[in-house]
Formats: structure tokens, sequence, C-alpha cells
């Protein structure tokens, strides 16, 4: 029986690594992100039915368009993968730009709450379903200039959570993965195009590549219905847990 997968953020990263994971192992794809000639690449790309949508997630009508315009063959929707997320800036939260704030809570917690709303009611009448949240460890350890964007991936953390309290009798499934370093645009969309200080994060390092998490977001989506991974946390090999910061001198 074909299944398929709804994919945000599928224009790089983590998002293209998954829809080419998933396509690899038969599934029906369904990409969307913001820059059309790179869903029309991937989607040309993989060899499996692939159905490609434009769509920015922080903008509420739009995400209720794409799902209702869906063609019939490519629902109901059987996981969806809530992927795109971003960073912005690394200053400390007295010289954060709060528009890099704002825009981080539009897309890292409206953007999935839009999506996921857009999509339930599909699992609901199908009585099957999971729903695939990508938060990051951020969430978990804070880290200088981490304020914004982990709190909004802890909101993912415990939203997922929440997802699975409710659904759980509806035979609807929800993981939080939480991934580390790794290496994508994440660090060039966080200093704003800034090549050479986006590439100093990685300096002298093993990252984990969008591969490893489009692995894991398989693996968790493909257990048997007996089983719901609620969370994985992910770090590179030559990732661990920060000291604690004690700063000598004050009173």
């Amino acid at each position: 029986m074909t299944k398929t997968v709804f994919i945000t953020g599928a224009t790089s990263g983590f998002g293209m690594a998954t829809a080419r994971r998933f396509a690899a192992e038969g599934w029906q794809t369904i990409i969307t992100g913001r820059r059309g000639e790179r869903l029309d690449a991937l989607k040309a790309e993989l060899k499996t039915p692939c159905h490609a949508a434009v769509m920015d997630v922080t903008d509420k009508a739009a995400v209720n368009a794409v799902v209702a315009a869906l063609p019939a063959a490519f629902t109901p929707i059987d996981v969806l993968v809530n992927n795109a997320g971003l960073a912005l800036g690394l200053g400390t939260a007295d010289q954060a730009d709060i528009t890099d704030w704002e825009t981080m809570v539009e897309t890292n917690i409206m953007g999935v709450l839009y999506c996921t709303k857009a999509i339930l009611p599909q699992m609901i009448d199908n009585g099957y379903g999971h729903v695939v949240n990508i938060g990051s460890i951020a969430g978990n350890w804070p880290y200088p200039g981490g304020n914004v964007y982990g709190a909004t991936k802890a909101f993912v953390r415990q939203f997922s959570l929440n997802l699975r309290a409710d659904l759980v009798g509806k035979n609807i499934h929800a993981t939080d993965i939480e991934p580390g370093l790794s290496e994508t645009e994440f660090s060039q969309v966080r200093f704003k195009g800034d090549a050479d200080k986006a590439s100093q994060v990685y300096t002298d390092t093993q990252p984990m590549r969008p591969e490893d998490i489009a692995d894991a977001v398989y693996w968790a989506a493909s257990r048997p219905r007996n089983v719901n991974i609620n969370r994985i946390e992910m770090m590179a090999g030559c990732q661990a847990f920060a000291s604690f910061n004690i700063v000598r001198g004050l009173t």
C-alpha cells in the first residue's frame, strides 16, 4: 500500500534529505518550501510520485490552501514532517534584534502549528498518522545567544509530547527529532549569508550530515504501530554537554 509523507522546508538540508530517504523506500512525497526552482529540481530527481508546492509555513492561509488543493492521489497524508525552521543571530538577549525573535517564533512555532492543524483532520479521518517534528538540542541545553531559538525548540519538544497525549487514542503517533551540530544551510541563515562566519561553526569538526537526521526521521516513522518514539536527541560524535558557565567577580 502506497504511503505519503508531507515535508516542509524540503528545499535544503534535513528536509531535502528526508524526501530522498522516504522516496528511496517507495513512499510518495509532498515537498514544500519557499524556493520553487529547488522543489522542481528535487521533484525531477525523486523516483516515486512527488507533488511539489511553494509554501511559506508562516502564512496560515497559504498552508491551508496547499493542503486543500492536494491531488486526491496524495491523500490522506500518513506522515507529516514539520522540518521548516531557522535560527537568526547569536547575540545575547539584550543585543538581539526583536524582528529576528519574531521571525523565529513565527517560523519555528506558528509554522509547526499551522501545518499540524491543517493536516491532522486527514489523519483523524483515516484513523492513522504520524507527526514528526524537527526540534533541536537547543531546546534542551541552553547556550549563550540561543535565547529565543532555544525557547522555540523547547516549545516543539513539549508540543510533540502533548500531541501524543491528545492523540494516542486516535492511532496518531508523534515524535520530536532533536539534532545537534549538523552541517546544512542553518548557520548561513543564522548569520544572514555570512559564509565565512558560518563556516567557522564547523572548523575542525565532523558534524552530522542531513542524511543522518533523515535516517532518524524515517526510522521513527517506520516503527511497528505498537511502538511510538517520543523523542530522539542526536549529537555529533565531536559534541557533548557544555560545562556550567561560572562568572567570577560578580557581587
